[in-house]
């Protein structure tokens, strides 16, 4: 425990070192305070995504090796930062200064394999202890800075912990009891469980808060109250040691109080003191009997220092309290749980100063980031309140105890236990009236997550005008980015719904929405916001993407086989109108200032028109709210749709899953993909016609070709629809070539936007056409495959496979918004034109047209569709 402890205060004070040396290196850059604010919280990010990874590692290979190695990795990344003189290269180096952070995870596991469960909360808060690394480098660095200068700094602090990393090898030893030999889908099964996100979400105040702090407090000590940086890294100390040390204090009081009440101290103590910190000098004048009188309230430098030392004495005793939870639930999966824990709260280590610095240049008030703390811990403490009522009327009058969030389990007039859709009468009497209210809430939901997803594809049209100096390529990434990170969230969210259930999953994934529409609406205000910045919310965008394969993995267990085609078609058709409702309503939001009094004053571009650019991400919040308030309160969960990953996971083995992914990129990753780069693209290739105002067009007949075309595949076959979709698009590619080969003829415009249209029509149609193929290629599949199972066994197996297909099909399709915007950037970065792109376009659909030939359409096909 003394060889972790001291490894671990190590490794913090080099995590929140940029918080120092920063400042100068802030006034050696010029840097704003939302540049300021990205730098000094990188390295919080690297430290909280690591975290699952080195616990999951610690709790197979032992904390010895892991953590020693960890300290030597982050020497080396420590040192290479004195290397890098400019401001995107110290973004890189700070990454890897990050490193550092992960080594909580690690100590975690390590120390808790050395206690009993009646002595873990002191164990694990001594440990915690190691905080105080925070309060190590506000004394330590501000006096090398002085005498060393920055790079000094740094160089000493990596001889530091290189040799903390080689004593770690040399004298730490594992415990004797031997680590439990799981596989990785045993030490993940945690994170199903709702209590890991629950705990999470503590920790992301009582620590994310206190990380976020102590990197952004001399900062703002030096501008709000003039005192110098030594002085300010001394008053940053008194809430860092404290907020350190004192996880001692708050373990002991967990193992002896209860981590319940622990935590109701810190949220209500950190609630008063975040409330007072919050109010900004004001003046009052009030008209009196005798006339005007006038005072005001100003907090001076006591009064604050105080109440920030209170603010980390609880959030100390808090952070204790949390990981007392930890080993007690959870004893074989400390690593992974308390990785996972402890990833969520540094996140708000790294999502917080960012925030700190973007109030400040949009709000102008310097108490705004306590403002923020005092919303996040008063929705912490009610939520908490509220989750333990509801889970002492579980554990206590029931005497059982519950893994999930109570406040969170579906009432059970939610969840569907008979659920027989392909039983005629079950489905005319009841089946078909639940199913349609499922889908008529599902599709809203689906047409927000669209509409956020494909947010960029306009906003960076625009972005130039209102001052931000981006080139070509640098806009087409921004473009592209969501399409990366949303088909990968896809691949996450083909597998939620079984495990989660439809109704909550919904709620949940379409709340997250909130996040990239309201950073947006802040970002897009500031054309001095970092370009990074703009790549981080153009990724969280992703969440809209990945919103769809959970959707329509959901929908697939409404309906009966006959039905299918056509539900998954609305669905999805209707779902995909959110490309085209964005793509005509931001340019029109956008240039009004209806709601100018919530998002504030409009730019001005350089041709005098003004334009509230916030709107593009401000419009959606209300109806997000809304949305997700229906799905929580209208949908329902299906009991015999419930599954884990491993059940699921069989998909990986059947060869028509990866032949549904080929075919399906040919189709929705087209259609995303062209939505996502047909404004920029055509603004480059025509500059001459505005065709911002065109471009909803397409995505619109692409999404209504899709929404009622699910009843022609289902009559004449999703196999036969699939191949005429294709040789519709080899003529629309043919076409595109054309008309640019003839650009500058008169019509030429014409012509290609009529060639888009077409490729979106036919599109939209195929993306329904092949999922309507799907079930019945996996019902075939399953029964050839399981033969020994009875009827309904095999339509069970079939129905949740399927869903998987489409689920994950989607997530691969969905990269083509990535791929295809690139595809378009690199052609025009390197020949001019966007002639190679759509070759490359061509030879994938004659792909596409061969594949549904050979094993879906011939007379001897293998499954014939």
């Amino acid at each position: 425990m003394f060889l972790s402890t001291l490894a671990f205060t190590l490794c913090f004070a080099v995590w929140t070192l940029l918080s120092i040396i920063g400042i100068p290196l802030s006034k050696e850059l010029n840097l704003s305070d939302t540049e300021l604010g990205l730098l000094i919280a990188t390295p919080v990010l690297t430290g909280s995504i690591s975290r699952p990874v080195l616990g999951i590692l610690t709790d197979r290979f032992g904390g010895r090796l892991v953590m020693g190695i960890l300290l030597l990795v982050s020497s080396s990344c420590v040192y290479l930062l004195t290397l890098a003189h400019s401001y995107s290269m110290l973004l890189l180096a700070a990454l890897g200064l990050g490193l550092a952070g992960g080594a909580f995870a690690v100590g975690t596991a390590y120390v808790s394999r050395w206690f009993g469960g009646d002595r873990q909360g002191i164990a694990l808060g001594v440990f915690g202890a190691g905080n105080m690394g925070s309060s190590l480098t506000n004394f330590a660095a501000p006096l090398l800075l002085v005498a060393l200068g920055w790079q000094g700094t740094t160089q000493v602090y990596a001889l530091v912990l290189a040799l903390m990393g080689l004593g770690f090898l040399v004298f730490a030893r594992d415990p004797r009891h031997p680590t439990p030999s799981l596989t990785l889908s045993q030490r993940l099964a945690p994170m199903a469980d709702l209590r890991v996100w629950r705990f999470s979400l503590y920790y992301f105040f009582v620590f994310g808060a206190f990380v976020a702090l102590a990197l952004w407090l001399p900062h703002y000590l030096m501008r709000v109250y003039g005192v110098s940086l030594t002085t300010a890294g001394l008053i940053t100390l008194l809430f860092t040691l404290p907020g350190s040390l004192f996880r001692i204090l708050g373990g002991w009081l967990s193992d002896r109080y209860g981590a319940r009440r622990v935590m109701y101290w810190t949220f209500i103590a950190c609630l008063v003191c975040t409330f007072l910190l919050s109010y900004p000098p004001t003046e009052y004048r009030i008209q009196g009997i005798d006339g005007e009188l006038r005072f005001s309230l100003i907090m001076g430098l006591p009064p604050f220092v105080l109440l920030i030392m209170v603010l980390g004495f609880f959030m100390s005793l808090g952070k204790a309290a949390v990981f007392k939870h930890i080993p007690t639930y959870y004893p074989e999966h400390v690593g992974a749980v308390g990785g996972v824990v402890g990833m969520v709260g540094g996140l708000g280590g790294f999502f917080l100063p960012l925030t700190f610095g973007m109030l400040n240049d949009v709000v102008g008030i310097w108490q705004s980031c306590f403002m923020l703390l005092f919303v996040l811990v008063a929705g912490a403490l009610a939520w908490m309140h509220y989750a333990i009522i509801k889970a002492n009327r579980v554990e206590w009058t029931e005497q059982r105890e519950t893994g999930d969030l109570p406040e969170l389990s579906t009432p059970s007039k939610l969840v569907l236990q008979d659920w027989r859709p392909e039983d005629t009468d079950f489905w005319e009497h009841q089946g078909r009236a639940v199913a349609r209210r499922n889908l008529w809430i599902s599709i809203p939901n689906l047409v927000l997550a669209f509409s956020v997803w494909m947010v960029w594809s306009v906003v960076v049209a625009r972005l130039p005008q209102v001052g931000f100096d981006y080139s070509a390529n640098q806009l087409f990434w921004l473009a592209a980015l969501p399409g990366l990170s949303g088909a990968t969230l896809r691949v996450f969210y083909s597998f939620m719904v079984p495990i989660f259930g439809g109704r909550r999953w919904t709620a949940f994934s379409t709340a997250s929405l909130l996040l990239p529409a309201l950073w947006i609406g802040f970002a897009v205000r500031n054309p001095d916001t970092p370009y990074l910045v703009m790549l981080v919310l153009a990724l969280l965008c992703g969440f809209g993407g990945g919103n769809f394969a959970s959707s329509m993995a959901n929908i697939s267990f409404f309906f009966p086989k006959k039905e299918k085609g056509a539900a998954m078609g609305l669905n999805a058709g209707l779902g995909n109108l959110g490309v085209s409702l964005m793509q005509f309503l931001v340019p029109l939001v956008i240039t009004t200032g209806v709601f100018a009094f919530v998002v504030g004053d409009p730019q001005t571009t350089a041709d005098g028109e003004r334009l509230w650019l916030q709107n593009a991400g401000f419009v959606w919040v209300p109806f997000i709210i809304a949305a997700t308030v229906a799905a929580w309160f209208g949908m329902n969960d299906i009991a015999s749709a419930k599954s884990s990953f491993q059940d699921q996971a069989v998909i990986f083995r059947r060869k028509h899953n990866w032949l549904m992914c080929v075919l399906y990129t040919g189709t929705f990753g087209s259609f995303i993909g062209f939505a996502a780069a047909f404004p920029l693209l055509s603004s480059h290739l025509f500059p001459e016609v505005d065709a911002l105002k065109l471009a909803f067009l397409g995505p619109l007949l692409g999404a209504l070709s899709r929404a009622f075309s699910g009843g022609v595949a289902d009559r004449l076959g999703g196999g036969r629809v699939t191949f005429w979709v294709f040789v519709g698009m080899i003529a629309g590619v043919i076409g595109l070539l054309w008309f640019l080969d003839h650009r500058d003829q008169p019509g030429a415009f014409v012509g290609f936007f009529v060639c888009f249209l077409w490729l979106f029509l036919v599109s939209g149609v195929g993306n329904s056409s092949t999922f309507q193929m799907v079930p019945a290629i996996f019902r075939h599949e399953v029964a050839r495959l399981m033969p020994d199972q009875d009827v309904r066994q095999q339509q069970l197996e079939s129905d949740r496979e399927a869903a998987a297909v489409v689920g994950f099909t989607s997530a691969i399709a969905a990269y083509g918004a990535f791929f295809i915007p690139k595809a378009f950037g690199t052609a025009l970065d390197l020949t001019g034109g966007a002639e190679p792109a759509l070759y490359g376009f061509l030879l994938f659909y004659v792909l596409c047209l061969g594949l549904t030939w050979f094993y879906y359409t011939r007379k001897k096909a293998v499954i014939p569709c």
